[in-house]
């Protein structure tokens, strides 16, 4: 039963990374009160791509194999918790800035507010801690 999730999330985790790029690659910067550190979504997106193919290869191959090993679940693993910290640090962009000369957050074309990006990283952490019980009850 935990087995198609993970698959699924996957699939959903590697869209967050794709869309976060594509959010806040621009010149613009996206949407929030601050600007995004360039090193952050770079660390964001490598991690990844990283933990894609990793864990991807991991989930698909055979346990008696070497991708299938356990220290390439692990891997793939640790590279999913540091995408899913990056991605709440990407998330302090929403948050209120205070002082008077702070200025109003900027709003993009995708979404009016942090409602995206909340549902998306908030999404991918909770994805990972799926990822991370499954692995751990040898569930997949």
């Amino acid at each position: 039963m935990l087995e198609p999730a993970v698959y699924v999330l996957t699939a959903l985790a590697a869209l967050v990374v794709v869309l976060t790029r594509l959010r806040l690659g621009g010149a613009a910067g996206g949407g929030g009160r601050h600007v995004v550190p360039r090193r952050l979504l770079t660390v964001h997106l490598l991690a990844g791509v990283l933990a894609l193919v990793v864990w991807t290869v991991f989930l698909v191959s055979p346990d008696d194999s070497a991708p299938g090993s356990a220290l390439v679940g692990v891997v793939g693993l640790g590279f999913w918790w540091v995408v899913a910290g990056a991605g709440l640090l990407l998330l302090a962009r929403w948050l209120p800035s205070k002082g008077r000369h702070a200025g109003d957050g900027a709003s993009d074309a995708w979404a009016g507010g942090p409602w995206l990006s909340l549902l998306a990283h908030l999404g991918m952490a909770a994805g990972v801690v799926v990822f991370t019980y499954a692995y751990v009850s040898s569930a997949v």
